[in-house]
């Protein structure tokens, strides 16, 4: 049983603080993981919207935690409480895994965590937290930033993205995958992946280019290029691009590889394939290509993922 322990700050965020107890505090999430809510004390803890929430436990339950989520807080000038800070620090050198959501990466950074390491937050919290922490290499624009053993991500729908990339580590793509089913939310967003879109869409007609994306999709083991998904879209190539990039935050290609690497890890998981057919079936063209795009994104190789998670 994983035990995973999210740490309430005075403050929090609500929503922020509901993400992983909706992700692995669900019933069905149960047989995988045990989640406690802990404060300073046990008692209630303010949060930024005005009501207050209770926290089960006191800092002793960090001592215990396989993985310790600190959700956003809006008081970010405050200074954190010496107990919170020394609890985090002994988390961490016991070798529990550390994980902020949103500004939730103010704390992490205040125990020296951050320091010497890629993170992120919340775009707007991006400067104050590059500014008051200087050793941190703050990266504003990543929906979230997977350092091993220490995750952050950006603020609010972000933190669902690195929960559902937690389960992804811990038990696959395709128990992701229920738990975003059961959220109704997107199966994934790659952490690399800009928080917003750049620029405001012109009104359009139907769907923008979701069509477009459906196509794409049904067509992942053929050689797909730009010029024929914009031809499909009826865009010139430049223009496509644009759209592409405005609506989902990246680029039609690497859109393409990320679902690719997907279909891959159901592949490896479920079939007896070998990687050169996986490899071959996901548009990839053999095992070569799929191991060259599945270590960049997955960061691991096939061989390795499939050793890990095709018995669970």
């Amino acid at each position: 049983m994983h035990e995973i322990v999210v740490l309430a700050v005075d403050s929090v965020v609500a929503f922020d603080l509901s993400i992983p107890a909706q992700i692995f505090g669900h019933r069905d999430e149960r047989h995988r993981y045990r989640l406690t809510v802990c404060a300073e004390q046990p008692g209630p803890v303010q949060t930024s919207t005005g009501f207050a929430i209770v926290a089960g436990a006191g800092l002793a339950a960090l001592r215990r935690a396989d993985t310790v989520i600190v959700p956003g807080f809006e008081n970010t000038g405050a200074e954190i409480a010496p107990a919170v800070v020394a609890a985090v620090r002994a988390a961490d050198r016991r070798g529990a895994r550390m994980v902020s959501i949103c500004t939730g990466a103010f704390a992490l950074a205040a125990a020296g965590l951050l320091d010497g390491r890629r993170a992120t937050t919340h775009w707007r919290y991006a400067e104050r937290l590059a500014r008051a922490f200087p050793r941190v290499t703050v990266e504003p624009d990543l929906l979230y930033v997977d350092e091993g053993d220490i995750l952050t991500s950006a603020g609010v729908a972000a933190g669902i993205d690195l929960c559902l990339h937690l389960v992804r580590r811990d038990h696959g793509a395709e128990a992701a995958n229920a738990v975003a089913r059961r959220m109704c939310v997107a199966a994934h967003r790659d952490g690399g992946q800009a928080q917003f879109a750049e620029h405001p869409l012109p009104p359009a007609e139907g769907d923008g280019l979701a069509a477009t994306r459906a196509w794409m999709d049904a067509r992942l083991g053929e050689p797909l290029t730009v010029a024929e998904m914009a031809r499909h879209a009826g865009y010139s190539p430049r223009s496509f691009a644009r759209r592409f990039r405005a609506e989902t935050g990246t680029t039609p290609l690497q859109w393409l590889i990320a679902r690719r690497v997907r279909a891959a890890q159901r592949l490896l998981e479920a079939s007896a394939l070998s990687v050169e057919e996986v490899g071959a079936r996901c548009g990839f063209g053999g095992a070569i290509g799929l191991r060259q795009h599945f270590s960049r994104v997955v960061g691991t190789s096939p061989t390795a993922y499939r050793r890990a998670f095709a018995a669970a």
